[in-house]
C-alpha cells in the first residue's frame, strides 16, 4: 500500500503508476449475489449448467461486478494520511475489455493521472485503473476513475 503524507506528494506522483492490488478472487457465489441485488438475472452470470455450454464455456462476471470493485481496490492500495472523508466522484470512461470467467482472481494497477486541489481543503484525482486477470494478457475492465479527498495536509 502506498501512503501519501500530503496533497503534494500527490500532486508529485502525477503521471505515475503508485499500486498494484492484491488479487481477489471472483466466485460463483458473488456472482449471484450482485445478480440478486441488481437484477440482471442472465443466464450467462448465473446459469452454470448453460452457461459451461455458451459462449465463454463457464459463468461470467457482470462486466458492473468488475467495475464496483474499484473501492476495494483503492482502499487497499493508498492513503492519504489525514484525510477524514474520501467520495468516488464519477467516472469518465469504462471499457469491459474481456469476460471475467467465474473463479478468476482479479487484480488493480492504479495509475495517477491527473490530480488537483479542490478549496477549501481537498484534492481530486483522476486514476487510471487497470483491472487484469490472473493468467490473462488482456486487461478485463479500464476505467478512468474521479476520487475526491478531503481534509489532509497540504
Amino acid at each position: 500500500m502506498k501512503t501519501f503524507r500530503s496533497y503534494s506528494e500527490v500532486l508529485a506522483s502525477i503521471g505515475q503508476e503508485v499500486a498494484v492490488s492484491d488479487w481477489i478472487a471472483i466466485s460463483q457465489a458473488q456472482i449471484q449475489m450482485f445478480a440478486d441485488a441488481t437484477g440482471d438475472q442472465q443466464w450467462i452470470h448465473t446459469d452454470p449448467e448453460r452457461a459451461a455450454k455458451g459462449p465463454f464455456g463457464a459463468p461470467i462476471a457482470h462486466g458492473f461486478l468488475t467495475l464496483s470493485l474499484l473501492p476495494r481496490f483503492f482502499e487497499s492500495t493508498f492513503a492519504i494520511e489525514g484525510t477524514k472523508m474520501g467520495v468516488n466522484y464519477g467516472l469518465n470512461r469504462v471499457r469491459f475489455v474481456a469476460p471475467v470467467p467465474v473463479n478468476s482472481r482479479l487484480r488493480a494497477r492504479m495509475t495517477l493521472q491527473h490530480a488537483e486541489r479542490v478549496e477549501p481543503d481537498g484534492i481530486q484525482m483522476t486514476w487510471l485503473v487497470t483491472v487484469e486477470r490472473e493468467g490473462s494478457d488482456k486487461p478485463v475492465c479500464v476505467a478512468e476513475s474521479l476520487a475526491r479527498s478531503f481534509g489532509a495536509a497540504a
